[in-house]
């Protein structure tokens, strides 16, 4: 029997929120970072494409922590703004240095090196968030403090999936043939489709176990 019919509605409540805004987090990240990953590795790098990427990028990192200030802001939108533009900034220059290593490095190495950057780069910005936006003003629990960890450490594996993938899978699924007139269309699944999804659904887990803890506190 339910005595407190009350107590799921709001538990219910607020999974469904949690899930709704680490989707909308997760797919304005992959989207960014994707759109970034494209114009700099994937395409030739000119400064227009290396210009373009970072503006991207920061857009996407200002609009994704945007979405955590929604969800788990706990003070006055007056006073979050420059931070929440600093922290936008941190996560911009988390994926910045995860290339620049990797590509320093070079091969599996520099996949494994860049990995190890992005996920401690990534703890440390969701802490700041979890820290600024949090709504206690002591220092995470020990448990936060590991789930932050692991967000980072899933996010950056699905990040490393991408590189892996775009740099190593050098292989096309023709999945269908659209006709169009007296022409007909492949549309065909790469390396690079493969790693975009394996980083999309990373970056959804780790939005939601961040996000989730957030709703909770």
């Amino acid at each position: 029997m339910i005595r407190r019919p009350d107590v799921l509605g709001r538990a219910t409540q607020r999974r469904l929120v949690g899930v709704t805004s680490a989707l909308s987090a997760a797919t304005v990240e992959a989207a960014a970072v994707g759109l970034w990953f494209v114009l700099v590795v994937v395409e030739t790098r000119t400064l227009f494409t290396a210009l373009a990427g970072l503006g991207v990028l920061l857009f996407g990192s200002l609009v994704r922590t945007g979405v955590f200030d929604a969800v788990a802001g706990r003070r006055s939108r007056d006073a979050s703004e420059p931070i929440r533009f600093a922290l936008a900034l941190v996560l911009a220059t988390c994926w910045l240095t995860w290339l620049v290593a990797a590509e320093l490095v070079g091969g599996q190495n520099g996949i494994l090196v860049a990995f190890a950057l992005l996920a401690s780069t990534l703890s440390l910005q969701f802490s700041l968030e979890r820290r600024w936006y949090g709504a206690s003003g002591g220092w995470p629990s020990l448990t936060d403090a590991v789930k932050t960890v692991a967000a980072g450490v899933v996010v950056a594996a699905g990040a490393s999936l991408l590189l892996a993938a775009t740099w190593f899978l050098d292989w096309r699924l023709v999945v269908a043939y659209v006709p169009v007139g007296d022409l007909t269309l492949a549309l065909e699944i790469g390396g690079l489709a493969v790693g975009l999804a394996s980083y999309g659904v990373c970056s959804f887990l780790g939005q939601q176990q961040r996000i989730a803890r957030a709703l909770e506190s």
